[in-house]
Protein backbone atom coordinates (compact mmCIF):
# COMPACT_ATOMS: atom_id res chain seq x y z
CA UNK A 1 0.00 0.00 0.00
CA UNK A 2 0.80 3.54 -1.13
CA UNK A 3 2.52 5.75 1.94
CA UNK A 4 1.46 9.14 0.55
CA UNK A 5 -1.52 9.83 -1.34
CA UNK A 6 -2.13 11.78 -3.60
CA UNK A 7 -4.03 14.86 -3.53
CA UNK A 8 -7.18 15.38 -5.94
CA UNK A 9 -5.70 17.02 -9.09
CA UNK A 10 -7.79 20.23 -8.86
CA UNK A 11 -5.81 20.81 -5.40
CA UNK A 12 -2.40 21.17 -7.07
CA UNK A 13 -1.03 24.81 -8.51
CA UNK A 14 -2.26 25.15 -12.25
CA UNK A 15 1.13 25.38 -13.07
CA UNK A 16 1.79 21.70 -11.93
CA UNK A 17 -1.99 20.48 -13.62
CA UNK A 18 -0.23 21.62 -16.88
CA UNK A 19 2.26 19.01 -16.70
CA UNK A 20 -1.07 16.87 -15.65
CA UNK A 21 -2.09 17.70 -18.54
CA UNK A 22 0.80 16.41 -20.49
CA UNK A 23 0.87 13.23 -19.08
CA UNK A 24 -2.31 12.47 -19.72
CA UNK A 25 -2.08 13.27 -23.26
CA UNK A 26 1.14 11.01 -23.55
CA UNK A 27 0.31 8.20 -20.98
CA UNK A 28 -3.86 8.08 -21.18
CA UNK A 29 -3.31 9.22 -17.52
CA UNK A 30 -1.69 11.23 -14.94
CA UNK A 31 1.47 9.08 -13.82
CA UNK A 32 1.12 8.45 -9.54
CA UNK A 33 4.96 9.87 -8.96
CA UNK A 34 4.37 13.46 -10.83
CA UNK A 35 0.91 13.25 -8.12
CA UNK A 36 3.48 12.31 -5.37
CA UNK A 37 6.68 14.45 -6.07
CA UNK A 38 3.76 17.49 -7.11
CA UNK A 39 3.09 17.49 -3.32
CA UNK A 40 6.06 19.88 -3.46
CA UNK A 41 5.77 21.82 -6.52
CA UNK A 42 9.30 23.34 -6.32
CA UNK A 43 10.77 19.73 -6.07
CA UNK A 44 8.51 18.39 -8.66
CA UNK A 45 9.54 21.51 -11.16
CA UNK A 46 13.43 20.74 -10.96
CA UNK A 47 12.42 17.27 -10.81
CA UNK A 48 10.73 17.39 -14.26
CA UNK A 49 13.24 20.15 -15.43
CA UNK A 50 15.80 17.62 -14.83
CA UNK A 51 14.02 14.69 -16.40
CA UNK A 52 13.72 16.78 -19.69
CA UNK A 53 17.46 17.72 -19.90
CA UNK A 54 18.17 14.54 -20.14
CA UNK A 55 15.87 13.08 -22.16
CA UNK A 56 16.50 15.49 -24.36
CA UNK A 57 16.19 13.88 -28.27
CA UNK A 58 19.87 16.32 -28.57
CA UNK A 59 21.31 13.63 -26.24
CA UNK A 60 24.95 12.42 -26.73
CA UNK A 61 23.31 8.94 -25.64
CA UNK A 62 21.11 6.98 -27.65
CA UNK A 63 17.70 6.92 -26.45
CA UNK A 64 17.67 3.11 -26.48
CA UNK A 65 20.94 3.00 -24.40
CA UNK A 66 18.87 6.13 -22.16
CA UNK A 67 16.10 3.45 -21.54
CA UNK A 68 18.31 0.03 -20.95
CA UNK A 69 19.97 1.92 -18.41
CA UNK A 70 16.83 3.48 -16.40
CA UNK A 71 15.22 -0.02 -16.85
CA UNK A 72 18.58 -1.75 -15.28
CA UNK A 73 18.45 0.65 -12.67
CA UNK A 74 14.63 0.35 -11.93
CA UNK A 75 15.08 -3.35 -11.43
CA UNK A 76 18.28 -3.04 -8.77
CA UNK A 77 16.02 -0.43 -6.82
CA UNK A 78 12.85 -2.30 -6.63
CA UNK A 79 10.69 0.23 -8.46
CA UNK A 80 7.38 -1.44 -10.20
CA UNK A 81 6.60 1.97 -11.45
CA UNK A 82 9.62 2.86 -12.99
CA UNK A 83 10.40 -0.73 -14.73
CA UNK A 84 7.08 -0.81 -15.79
CA UNK A 85 7.13 2.46 -17.59
CA UNK A 86 10.90 2.51 -18.84
CA UNK A 87 10.04 -1.16 -20.37
CA UNK A 88 7.63 0.58 -22.35
CA UNK A 89 9.55 3.38 -23.36
CA UNK A 90 12.37 0.84 -24.25
CA UNK A 91 9.86 -1.30 -26.42
CA UNK A 92 8.63 2.09 -27.88
CA UNK A 93 12.48 3.07 -29.32
CA UNK A 94 12.46 -0.24 -31.32
CA UNK A 95 14.36 -2.83 -28.25
CA UNK A 96 12.73 -6.45 -28.89
CA UNK A 97 11.27 -7.61 -25.94
CA UNK A 98 13.75 -10.65 -25.55
CA UNK A 99 16.57 -8.28 -25.36
CA UNK A 100 13.74 -6.35 -22.53
CA UNK A 101 13.52 -9.92 -20.79
CA UNK A 102 17.12 -10.82 -20.54
CA UNK A 103 18.07 -7.41 -19.07
CA UNK A 104 17.96 -8.61 -15.48
CA UNK A 105 21.05 -10.95 -16.56
CA UNK A 106 22.60 -9.04 -19.78
CA UNK A 107 26.17 -10.35 -18.17
CA UNK A 108 24.89 -13.43 -19.32
CA UNK A 109 23.09 -12.68 -22.87
CA UNK A 110 24.90 -11.73 -25.89
CA UNK A 111 21.91 -9.70 -27.10
CA UNK A 112 24.08 -6.69 -25.56
CA UNK A 113 26.20 -4.51 -27.70
CA UNK A 114 29.74 -3.49 -26.04
CA UNK A 115 28.19 0.10 -25.59
CA UNK A 116 25.47 -0.85 -23.78
CA UNK A 117 27.59 -3.40 -21.50
CA UNK A 118 29.75 -1.07 -20.75
CA UNK A 119 26.89 1.30 -19.65
CA UNK A 120 25.55 -1.33 -17.42
CA UNK A 121 28.84 -2.26 -15.82
CA UNK A 122 28.98 1.16 -14.68
CA UNK A 123 25.11 1.83 -13.75
CA UNK A 124 25.22 -1.27 -11.74
CA UNK A 125 28.75 0.33 -10.32
CA UNK A 126 26.90 3.23 -9.43
CA UNK A 127 23.55 1.61 -8.13
CA UNK A 128 24.72 -1.20 -6.17
CA UNK A 129 26.82 -0.78 -2.72
CA UNK A 130 29.43 -2.94 -4.20
CA UNK A 131 31.91 -2.94 -6.33
CA UNK A 132 31.29 0.55 -6.96
CA UNK A 133 33.21 2.50 -9.63
CA UNK A 134 37.15 1.86 -10.00
CA UNK A 135 39.83 3.16 -12.03
CA UNK A 136 39.55 0.18 -14.48
CA UNK A 137 36.54 1.30 -14.90
CA UNK A 138 36.75 4.62 -15.31
CA UNK A 139 39.54 4.42 -17.81
CA UNK A 140 37.02 1.93 -20.15
CA UNK A 141 34.28 4.90 -19.90
CA UNK A 142 37.39 7.43 -21.42
CA UNK A 143 38.57 5.27 -24.08
CA UNK A 144 35.04 4.85 -25.24
CA UNK A 145 33.25 8.60 -24.42
CA UNK A 146 34.05 12.04 -24.63
CA UNK A 147 33.63 13.75 -21.06
CA UNK A 148 30.25 15.23 -22.05
CA UNK A 149 29.18 12.25 -22.78
CA UNK A 150 30.25 10.52 -19.52
CA UNK A 151 28.59 13.37 -17.15
CA UNK A 152 25.31 12.89 -19.50
CA UNK A 153 25.52 8.81 -18.82
CA UNK A 154 26.20 9.81 -14.72
CA UNK A 155 23.77 11.87 -14.33
CA UNK A 156 21.09 9.70 -16.09
CA UNK A 157 21.92 7.39 -14.08
CA UNK A 158 21.73 9.54 -10.64
CA UNK A 159 18.96 10.67 -11.53
CA UNK A 160 16.96 7.18 -11.99
CA UNK A 161 18.29 6.35 -8.78
CA UNK A 162 16.76 9.00 -7.42
CA UNK A 163 13.34 8.32 -9.17
CA UNK A 164 13.20 4.69 -8.48
CA UNK A 165 14.17 5.28 -4.84
CA UNK A 166 11.57 7.72 -4.10
CA UNK A 167 8.55 5.49 -5.89
CA UNK A 168 10.30 2.37 -4.20
CA UNK A 169 10.00 4.05 -1.02
CA UNK A 170 6.64 5.41 -1.33
CA UNK A 171 5.36 2.19 -2.61
CA UNK A 172 4.23 3.35 -5.95
CA UNK A 173 2.76 0.61 -8.04
CA UNK A 174 3.24 0.03 -11.79
CA UNK A 175 0.58 1.23 -14.01
CA UNK A 176 -0.04 -1.28 -16.68
CA UNK A 177 2.70 -0.01 -19.31
CA UNK A 178 4.91 -3.41 -20.02
CA UNK A 179 4.69 -6.59 -18.22
CA UNK A 180 7.98 -7.72 -17.82
CA UNK A 181 9.38 -11.12 -15.71
CA UNK A 182 9.86 -9.96 -12.13
CA UNK A 183 13.46 -9.63 -12.04
CA UNK A 184 15.66 -10.69 -8.97
CA UNK A 185 18.73 -8.66 -8.50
Amino acid sequence: MALISPKPVSAYPWWIRVFFWKQKRTYGRVLDPGLLWARSPRVFAAVALLYGALNRSSSPLSPALRSLVTVRVSQINHCAFCVDINSATLAQRGVAMEKIEQLGQWQNSSLFSADEQLALTYAEAITLPSPGVNDDLREKLRARWNEDTIVELTGLIAFQNLSSKFNAALDVPSQGFCTVPRIAT
